[in-house]
């Protein structure tokens, strides 16, 4: 059999809702990588919240963070590390209209740190940013955005997520990608154009020697939508986003809470 390259999302794709992985999981990834197939972790979180999964998968692989903004080798230099930003004019175009875009907080994020608005400062979770607390050095002022950020996270209290991340796409004249986040939270993530999840894999293919036949994907939400549709085979959760299914090749008989993609893993390989 060739060698695989297996890109999976975190939220609402591998992860459970309490945002673990099973050992089941761990396990069937060990075996998979054993047989020389290659499991890359491609999200839309920022590559801190995303660093711990990577360390309990034992993974050696590069990583895709900031839905396809920043592909790297974690904790290494690589040759080949590949990060794209987003112009900072459009954060401080966000943050003059966030009570048109019902948002609760807008966060700046990099690489190693973030700043968010505090205009709603209850509704923050901590853990959503890999933090213990949200402290007083975070508030998001313009006089500290001297860089442009690799993504925009954003929650939002709009009852409808996709409509909303529809009418920014429509406001900002498509010139950023907006993306909602799989599981239960309104979160919107913003890119810089075209960039997404299969960029980076693309770009990840023509590093590694692969051809995008030998790509398996697994996802659940909009923003995987172009991954799927760029894999070899694409895989949508039993839990997916209606949105996502005509770009699937299959969709799983199994959710992210049921381990979903690590059934199907061994299903294919062991």
């Amino acid at each position: 059999m060739r060698k695989k390259l297996i890109a999976i999302d975190l939220d609402g794709t591998l992860l459970h809702h309490d945002n673990t992985i099973s050992d089941y999981t761990k396990k069937i990834i060990a075996k998979v990588q054993e047989k020389g197939h290659q499991v890359i972790i491609s999200t839309g979180r920022p590559y801190r919240m995303a660093l711990d999964y990577y360390l309990q998968l034992n993974l050696k692989t590069p990583i895709i963070t900031f839905n396809g903004s920043l592909t790297h080798m974690p904790e290494q230099k690589w040759a080949f590390e590949h990060n794209v930003t987003l112009d900072r004019k459009y954060l401080f175009d966000i943050l003059k209209y966030q009570n048109d875009f019902q948002m609760d907080f807008i966060a700046s994020e990099y690489r190693k740190n973030f700043y968010i608005t505090f205009s709603h400062r209850d509704k923050i979770n901590p853990q959503l940013f890999g933090v213990e607390a949200i402290t007083d050095e975070m508030m998001l002022e313009e006089v500290k955005i001297t860089r442009n950020p690799n993504a925009l996270l954003t929650q939002t209290h709009h009852q409808d997520k996709y409509a909303l991340a529809k009418s920014m796409r429509a406001f900002f004249k498509d010139e950023i990608e907006i993306d909602s986040w799989g599981g239960p939270l309104n979160i919107l993530e913003i890119s810089p154009k075209n960039i997404n999840k299969a960029y980076a894999l693309n770009y990840l293919l023509g590093v590694l020697n692969k051809d995008k036949k030998d790509l398996i994907a697994f996802g659940d939400e909009h923003n995987d939508t172009e991954m799927l549709a760029l894999a070899g085979t694409g895989y949508a959760m039993k839990n997916a986003s209606p949105v996502l299914l005509p770009f699937a090749d299959q969709q799983l008989e199994f959710s992210n809470e049921e381990d979903g993609v690590a059934k199907k893993l061994e299903e294919l390989f062991l």
